[in-house]
Formats: C-alpha cells, sequence, structure tokens
C-alpha cells in the first residue's frame, strides 16, 4: 500500500505540472461517451500513457486520456476512459485515477456509464440519475490497509451519490424540458452479460440498471470526501421474457447517441456548482 501510495502522489504531481492548478470538478467518461468531452475549449491532452504508474485502457471506445479545459465559464477535467476489474486489473488499479483525482484536490465527482436497462419502464437511450448502486462484483477497493490521510477505515455509504446533485440534475432536467430516470444501478464483474434468470434476480433484488464499472470508483471517491453524481446511459433494456442478443457495438451506439443529452444535463448540472 505504501508502494500505491507513491504511485499515486507520482501521478497527481505530473498532472499538476501540466494541468496547473486542477479544477474542482471532474467527469468520468464511460462506454461511447467519450465524445462529451470534446465540447472542452481549448483543452489540454495527456495520454494515460504519458502519466507515471496509470493503467492503460484496453476496452473499444475507451480512448485512454486526460483532457482539461473550459465548459462554458467552468474548468474540468476529464478521464476519457476507464478501467474495469474483468480487464484483469485490481480494484486499487481501477480506482486510481479517483486516487490521483483527490491527491489533486477535486470535491466533486461526475461519473457516468452505459448500461442495461432492468426496469421494464425503461426505454433504450433514457438517462438514469444513479440514487445507490448494489455491488455484485465481491470486491472492494478499500480491502487492506486503509491510508487515514484518504479516509476512514469504514466510510459510511447511507449517501454515496450526493443528493443534492441528484436533485439538481433532476432540476437541470426539468429545465431542459428531458424526461429522465431515476433508480439504483447493479455493478457486476463481467465481462460476459446477464442470462434472463441473472435479469430477474438482480430486478427482484431492487436494480432498475446494471453495468461493469462505476462502482469500484463511486466506493473509493467517497472514501476520499468526493461529492458524487452518477448517470447512466440506457443502452438496452433486458426483458427475461422476450431476450434478445446485444452487441458491443450496440452498446456503444445507443451510448453516443445519447451523449448530446448526458452532456446538455451535466452541463447545466455544472453551472450550480462552485467555480473552480
Amino acid at each position: 500500500m505504501e508502494n500505491y501510495r507513491k504511485n499515486v502522489e507520482e501521478a497527481a504531481r505530473c498532472l499538476r505540472e501540466r494541468l496547473g492548478d486542477p479544477p474542482a470538478v471532474a467527469l468520468v467518461l464511460g462506454t461511447g461517451l467519450g465524445g462529451v468531452a470534446e465540447s472542452l475549449e481549448n483543452p489540454v491532452s495527456i495520454p494515460y500513457r504519458d502519466i507515471p504508474h496509470y493503467p492503460v485502457s484496453t476496452v473499444e471506445s475507451h480512448r485512454g486520456r486526460v483532457l482539461c479545459g473550459k465548459w462554458g465559464r467552468k474548468r474540468v477535467l476529464a478521464l476519457q476512459g476507464r478501467f474495469h476489474l474483468y480487464e484483469g486489473y485490481t480494484p486499487l488499479e481501477v480506482t486510481f485515477p479517483v486516487r490521483v483525482l483527490a491527491a489533486l484536490g477535486v470535491e466533486s465527482l461526475v461519473v457516468s456509464n452505459a448500461a442495461g436497462g432492468l426496469n421494464p419502464l425503461f426505454s433504450a437511450g433514457d438517462l438514469m440519475i444513479i440514487a445507490d448502486h448494489i455491488n455484485f462484483t465481491g470486491r472492494s477497493p478499500l480491502t487492506g490497509p486503509n491510508v487515514d490521510e484518504w479516509g476512514p477505515r469504514f466510510p459510511d455509504m447511507t449517501e454515496p451519490y450526493c443528493r443534492l446533485l441528484q436533485q439538481r440534475a433532476l432540476d437541470a432536467a426539468l429545465e431542459e424540458s428531458m424526461a429522465v430516470q431515476r433508480g439504483v444501478y447493479a455493478g457486476v464483474l463481467g465481462p460476459n452479460l446477464e442470462t434472463g434468470a441473472e435479469t430477474r434476480m438482480l430486478r427482484a433484488l431492487g436494480a432498475d440498471a446494471v453495468g461493469m464499472s462505476t462502482v469500484m470508483e463511486v466506493i473509493a471517491a467517497v472514501h476520499g470526501g468526493m461529492k458524487v453524481l452518477g448517470v447512466s446511459v440506457i443502452s438496452n433494456v433486458n426483458r427475461p421474457d422476450c431476450y434478445e442478443p446485444v452487441t458491443l457495438e450496440d452498446v456503444i451506439a445507443s451510448a453516443e447517441k445519447a451523449g448530446e443529452k448526458l452532456m446538455r444535463l451535466v452541463a447545466r448540472v455544472l453551472r450550480g456548482t462552485s467555480e473552480a
């Protein structure tokens, strides 16, 4: 853990030297949603491979770079691509970027993902404000020695997704005349998609959408004292009684199609955050 801590500090120092004073808000952009970052004005772009100790993204559509620039009147930092347990990374490696963001002083984190809908009232292309999550991975980034300077040994998880930011997102959707959903995200290990029986189980246990990311990052962010807003793009809806196969290409296409809505929503939410 001591080496991991030093690696986080070295990566944060590298970004600070390249970016100057980092912004207080960061975005994690998931499958098919990397294009959202293209709206940043005059961004500084840093490939992950140029950051010491940073993992390398292996998933199609994940560009693998840090972008920092202005979005409207805000400076934001965007991570264009993330890491997953199913790639073979450990929870500590998956959450390395979040630990670096915390070391940089980021206060608010917006995480997005493409997810399969479980709620039969959802439709492909919907945005779902994440109200809570269920960790079905059996893993945690907090396993092992605790770094007390980063957060408590037993962090409270009664509000992993900031209620104030959730309300801002719901208000923003209303102002944009945009219909959004709100629900529970189930995080699974992957990379295989769910069977019909697993879909029924997840729905029965209270999940509205399912995906293979986000949960590790949010646990680390909450441990580090960040306020988190989570938004899922519903790429397809799993209806176990009329189950249809879905491909990665379908997921990416649906996520990219909804990217413009996500961009409008997050941009309006950011107007209500503190200047950075």
